[in-house]
C-alpha cells in the first residue's frame, strides 16, 4: 500500500467514493479510498434514489440543486452516469397546516431559483391519474426532481474513481489516527496524509469513534419495496410523490411502483429486518392513496439503514 497520499477518503460509498474523485479532480496527486468491504456494499447500493430539490431549507435545496446538476453532467464528463431520470415530484396537501408549511416552502425554494409551482386540487388529479380523486387540497410541483438507479450510480462512481487515478483500497479497514502525527492507521497499514475525510452513511459515529472524535449521527430502518407491474403504473402517469404526513413516498420503477417509509417511532438503531406489521400499515396508505396497487403482489422488499442526525438535517 502507498505509505504517503495527499488525501485519505475513509469508506467507499456514495459520499466517500465521489468526494474521493472530486478531490483527485481538483488537482490532489494521490488520492486515496479505504473501504473495509466494497464499494457500495453499504447502504449506496440499497436506496431508493430519489433527488429532490423541493427541499425544506435552503442548505438542502442548495445541497440538491448542485447535486441534480452533476448527475446531468456526469455522461460528459465521465463517460458514463447514475442514470438520473426527471420524473417531477409531487409533494401532496391534505389538511389547512399542510398548506400552509408548502406555501412557505415554496417561497423559500422559489427565491432560490427553483421551478417549483402550486397546484390545485383538481390540477392534482390530473397530474397523477392514479392518485384517487380529490384527496388533497393542492400540493407542490418541480419537474426537475427526479431519481438516480443506485446499482448504476456506484458503477458510475467505480468508473470515476478508476479513471481519475484514484488508489482504490477494498477490504481494508480504518483502525484510527496515530497520535503523533495523525497518520492514517489501516488493517493493511499506515498511511500519511495532509487531509482526511471520514464518511461511512449509517455508520459515521463508529468512524469518527476510531478517529477519537464524537459525531451526531447514526442509522435508522428504512424499508422499500416494489410492486408487480401495472398499466396503469406506466411511468407518464406516475410522478414521484411524497405523503409528507405519513412519511411515505413513491415513484416508478419497472413497471411498477417503488415506495418506501421509515416508522417514526422507531428509535435509531441497525435493524434491517423486514417490519411486516409497518409495512402493512403502510401498504393500506398507499392503497388508499393509489387505488390500483391495493391488489399487487410485491416484487421485491428490502430494509437498509440509512443516515439518521438528531435534527433530521445533513451534517
Amino acid at each position: 500500500m502507498t505509505d504517503t497520499a495527499d488525501a485519505v477518503v475513509v469508506g467507499g460509498g456514495t459520499v466517500g467514493a465521489w468526494c474521493a474523485y472530486f478531490l483527485r479532480r481538483s488537482g490532489l496527486a494521490r488520492v486515496v479510498l479505504i473501504e473495509k468491504g466494497f464499494l457500495g456494499q453499504g447502504a449506496s447500493s440499497r436506496a431508493a434514489g430519489v433527488v429532490r430539490v423541493q427541499g425544506g431549507t435552503q442548505e438542502a435545496v442548495r445541497l440538491s440543486s448542485w447535486s441534480r446538476r452533476f448527475y446531468l453532467s456526469q455522461r460528459d464528463e465521465i463517460g458514463t452516469d447514475s442514470g438520473f431520470t426527471e420524473q417531477g415530484y409531487l409533494l401532496p396537501c391534505f389538511t389547512e397546516a399542510d398548506v400552509a408549511a408548502a406555501r412557505e416552502r415554496m417561497a423559500m425554494q422559489t427565491a432560490l431559483g427553483v421551478p417549483v409551482r402550486w397546484l390545485d386540487p383538481d390540477e392534482v388529479d390530473a397530474a397523477n391519474p392514479t392518485l384517487a380523486p380529490g384527496q388533497t387540497l393542492g400540493g407542490t410541483f418541480c419537474e426537475q426532481d427526479g431519481f438516480v438507479a443506485p446499482p448504476r450510480n456506484v458503477a458510475a462512481y467505480t468508473v470515476a474513481l478508476i479513471r481519475s487515478g484514484v488508489e482504490i483500497r477494498e477490504r481494508t479497514a480504518f483502525l484510527g489516527l496515530a497520535d503523533d502525527d495523525g497518520t492514517v492507521q489501516t488493517s493493511q497499514g499506515r498511511i500519511g496524509a495532509g487531509l482526511v475525510v471520514l464518511t461511512g452513511g449509517p455508520k459515521l459515529a463508529s468512524v469518527g469513534q476510531l478517529a477519537g472524535i464524537r459525531i451526531p449521527a447514526g442509522g435508522v430502518r428504512h424499508q422499500v419495496a416494489v410492486t408487480e407491474r401495472h398499466p396503469d403504473l406506466d411511468p407518464a402517469r406516475v410522478p414521484m410523490v411524497f405523503d409528507l404526513a405519513a412519511g411515505l413516498y413513491w415513484r416508478p420503477e419497472e413497471g411498477g411502483l417503488l415506495f418506501g417509509m421509515s416508522n417514526p417511532d422507531e428509535p435509531p438503531g441497525e435493524n434491517r429486518e423486514v417490519d411486516e406489521p409497518y409495512l402493512a400499515t403502510m401498504r393500506a396508505r398507499l392503497a388508499a392513496l393509489v387505488p390500483v396497487t391495493a391488489g399487487l403482489g410485491l416484487r421485491r422488499v428490502w430494509a437498509a439503514t440509512i443516515d439518521y442526525t438528531p435534527d433530521h438535517f445533513p451534517i
